[in-house]
């Protein structure tokens, strides 16, 4: 089978090529493509620790199995830009972090802010906990932000803040805002894939405090191919 392999920046320095096709055995994964790559360009192997691997636009694990006209990137992080992700305890001020991802190139931002409501599935909810594994959960929301720029190559800029402790009825909880020179470029799309990739992987769990207790509110547990 053939597949495509596509790198950037300092990694298409080191090979020489922005753009390569390798014929790969049925069933190979991508470490074997990764591999090989590895033995023919082994300056790729001193930089692996600081490389994204995307495949087929999303961010991959190395024992994802490839097919026939797959196409692999190779990148290294992000760079720059007002990119932010933050976990807090303090008040979120949703205008400030919308005008952190604004510059003079921009023409559109899409924002996501999620509040305490007073209300879930008809029960009073008189306010909300939130607790995080903060070092993970900022290290996943990095790769939240890596995803999004792999998917939407125009985006520009992205800031992701969370708080966490005790939030009151009617204050915000998250604020997402992602810029782009214009309305089509993917803000809209990124925005909402971030929240929804939010709830989906980030160590973050919320406790919904009413009048005759308390309870955690649990997702659904997640396979691996998920978290990929």
């Amino acid at each position: 089978m053939q597949v495509t392999v596509k790198l950037f920046a300092r990694l298409r320095e080191v090979v020489g090529s922005g753009q390569l096709v390798r014929e790969l055995e049925e069933g190979a994964t991508l470490d074997n493509l990764l591999q090989e790559l590895y033995s023919e360009f082994p300056h790729l192997r001193d930089l692996a620790g600081r490389t994204f691997v995307a495949l087929n636009h999303q961010l991959a694990a190395p024992s994802s199995h490839l097919h026939n006209g797959d196409e692999v990137a190779l990148f290294p992080p992000v760079s720059g830009g007002a990119d932010c992700v933050e976990i807090t305890r303090e008040p979120i001020d949703s205008a400030q972090i919308i005008r952190s991802v604004i510059r003079p190139d921009i023409g559109a931002v899409a924002t996501f802010v999620g509040s305490v409501r007073n209300v879930s599935h008809g029960r009073t909810v008189l306010y909300l906990e939130y607790e995080a594994y903060e070092e993970m959960a900022l290290s996943v929301l990095r790769r939240i932000v890596a995803e999004i720029h792999t998917c939407w190559p125009r985006v520009a800029e992205i800031a992701i803040v969370q708080r966490v402790g005790r939030i009151e009825v009617g204050d915000i909880a998250v604020v997402i805002a992602i810029s782009s020179g214009h309305r089509d470029d993917g803000c809209f799309e990124a925005c909402r894939y971030a929240i929804e990739r939010l709830k989906q992987i980030v160590p973050i769990w919320k406790k919904e405090v009413r009048p005759d207790g308390a309870v955690w509110i649990e997702g659904d547990h997640l396979s691996e191919e998920s978290l990929t």
